[in-house]
């Protein structure tokens, strides 16, 4: 007889709904997120930048592989051999502790600091090193930068402060507020244009400061910090309201915070920072799930997976899975061979048509019925690639079945067994063995299946069975 498992039991690394224990990468977010374009918008090679009079002398140090504290009189090190390349569209995070060099940063990014050493370029053009007429330039037509504590004008009203750049740019008074007031509108302040900040929340004051950052129309945002000191609820306003305002507007967004679990929401990618230097980039999820060093590891310990995860990130392929083509006898022939209950039905293209039970099968093999069709169940629970973990519970606890992952032509792509669920919580191989889950139904013996089988193979209607179900 086949174990008294069912459907339920492949919920395990190497059991028939599912391959072997592999994890595949997600595509993001948020977040798998690859970069939204192979245009580089900003790129940085080899910076530094140290404070005191003799810098160069600790630049060499450094480069020779001094530490931060071996510097002693030279100078005081903020950021040490930085190199990255940030590509237009995508929300690049820099994440750090106080003190890891991250304001220095993204501020030799926009000119404010000019650089010990190294070469930062925005959109092919160097800024380091450039007259200060070229500098106003860059920063008027290509990077606009949203601070930590508003930077508002008290004495201007919303509409004038959010139209304060276009002014700087020779904008006529007319035009600029006409253009204000549409920003105004997109940051959802509509209502308040003539109000001064002091008559503000804080909430409402940095949707100005963003505000006047969209307004010039620059391709770059820097923000530091731009939500650290808001109340938290209001915070997270604030981050979904970004996130939905550059997937409309299509900005590249350098963006600096001290906190992970912002970091990775955010973030398509995100540099990690510790005493100057960036110890790792990449995807939120190739920082959760493959942290560079120990330190890494340690700072992503408490966050909340669910929320970074995605369905695409922790699937494993299925391997019972049959065309409808095929026919009952090669469903029945894969059921059989994998010692599972059921089986996903797939047609042209991988699109998933549905699933198909043991027991139903059956009678269409003995009836010498062709047709697989007949026997496809629709009552089946299926996820996108992006979904977040934390979207995919109560679907799995409700359901009898590995979760299936399709695409938006709903094309197969993988499976989520629960036990790989809610081992990708818990940052564990998925190659514990799980306790079976004890279905009544779909308990047919391999010996009744085989003869099954070889009886149908003299009934009028069939058609020879191909040689088992395929494993795509």
């Amino acid at each position: 007889m086949l174990s008294d498992q069912t459907i339920t039991d492949y919920e395990r690394p190497g059991d028939a709904m599912t391959a072997p224990a592999t994890t595949q990468t997600s595509t993001q977010n948020s977040s798998a997120s690859g970069p939204a374009s192979d245009t580089v918008a900003v790129k940085a090679t080899g910076l530094y930048k140290v404070f005191g009079r003799r810098q160069q002398e600790a630049v060499r140090r450094l480069e020779a592989g001094a530490s931060r504290d071996e510097l002693g009189s030279l100078g005081t090190a903020a950021v040490i051999d930085a190199s990255f390349e940030v590509h237009a569209g995508e929300i690049f995070v820099v994440m750090g502790l106080s003190g890891s060099g991250k304001s220095t940063l993204i501020r030799m990014l926009n000119g404010l600091l000019e650089p010990s050493a190294g070469q930062v370029t925005i959109q092919g053009k160097p800024i380091s090193g450039v007259s200060a007429a070229q500098l106003r330039e860059v920063r008027r037509g290509h990077v606009s930068m949203v601070f930590q504590h508003f930077a508002l004008l008290p004495h201007r009203t919303v509409s004038d402060n959010v139209a304060y750049g276009l002014e700087i740019q020779g904008i006529a008074k007319a035009e600029r507020l006409e253009q204000a007031r549409t920003i105004i509108r997109l940051v959802g302040l509509a209502g308040w244009e003539d109000n001064l900040p002091g008559e503000l929340s804080g909430g409402m004051q940095q949707r100005v400061g963003l505000g006047r950052a969209l307004a010039t129309k620059t391709d770059i945002l820097l923000m530091d910090e731009a939500f650290s000191a808001l109340d938290p609820l209001i915070r997270r306003e604030m981050q979904e309201q970004l996130v939905e305002l550059q997937a409309e507007l299509g900005k590249t967004i350098i963006f600096i915070t001290h906190d992970l679990n912002e970091a990775m929401f955010l973030g398509d990618r995100i540099a990690v920072m510790r005493d100057g230097r960036i110890v790792q980039v990449g995807s939120p999820e190739e920082i959760l799930t493959d942290p560079a060093n120990d330190y890494v590891a340690q700072f992503v310990q408490d966050v909340d997976r669910a929320r970074v995860l995605t369905a695409s990130s922790v699937m494993e392929p299925a391997l019972s899975v049959v065309q409808v083509a095929q026919g009952p006898r090669a469903a029945l022939r894969t059921m059989r061979d994998l010692q599972t209950a059921a089986a996903f039905v797939i047609g042209q293209g991988r699109r998933l048509q549905g699933v198909v039970r043991d027991k139903d099968v059956m009678k269409l093999v003995k009836a010498g019925d062709a047709n697989l069709s007949t026997a496809i169940n629709k009552n089946y629970a299926s996820v996108t690639g992006d979904a977040p973990l934390t979207d995919l519970f109560e679907m799995a606890v409700g359901s009898p079945l590995p979760l299936a992952v399709v695409d938006e032509s709903d094309r197969l792509l993988g499976v989520i067994p629960r036990v790989t669920l809610l081992a990708a919580l818990g940052n564990v191989p998925t190659t514990t063995q799980a306790v079976p889950v004890i279905e009544p139904q779909g308990q047919i013996a391999a010996e009744t299946m085989t003869e099954a089988l070889a009886e149908s193979e003299h009934l009028p209607n069939n058609v020879p069975a191909e040689a088992g179900g395929s494993t795509l």
